[in-house]
């Protein structure tokens, strides 16, 4: 019985996708970081109950913080804590990443995006991009590639 358990939690690593980032930003870099979580939020991260699709990257005092990422408490969570959602949370990256992406954003005119959320090793880790936000000519043209590779794969599957 717990073999099963193990196999379904193998193949179910990535907790939440922004998929809207990657729409609306070129991803020139990506970055693995760590999450400062409460009890509560690793619970209902467990759960699924995580939202990445209006969160953004900042930083400030040379450290990195996540905000807007929602993570609904459940339902049995603690009487004696008030969870907030939507609360800022620290990211944890080594000093000669932040110096880097501190440089990349306050220089170069790039953002910070939240990519993914999954496990590794037990451990909630987010994926960051280092990102720069595409125009509309952009998106239109990200789309009509996106459809041409798809027409190719199904002309390639019929003969």
């Amino acid at each position: 019985m717990a073999s099963k358990k193990n196999k379904s939690s193998a193949n179910s690593s990535t907790i939440a996708l922004n998929r809207q980032a990657r729409h609306d930003y070129f991803i020139e870099e990506r970055y693995e970081t760590g999450l400062v979580l409460e009890g509560w939020e690793v619970k209902s991260v467990r759960e699924g109950r995580v939202q990445l699709k209006e969160s953004y990257v900042t930083i400030k005092n040379e450290e990195a913080w996540l905000l807007g990422a929602h993570i609904s408490p459940l339902a049995s969570a603690s009487t004696h804590v008030q969870p907030d959602p939507t609360r800022t949370r620290k990211l944890l990256l080594h000093r000669s990443e932040l110096k880097r992406l501190i440089g990349q954003v306050e220089r170069k005119g790039y953002t910070l995006m939240p990519l993914a959320m999954y496990w590794s090793r037990g451990r909630a880790k987010l994926e960051i991009g280092l990102a720069k936000g595409k125009k509309l000519h952009d998106k239109r043209a990200s789309e009509k590639e996106r459809d041409w590779d798809r027409e190719k794969q199904r002309v390639l599957r019929q003969h």
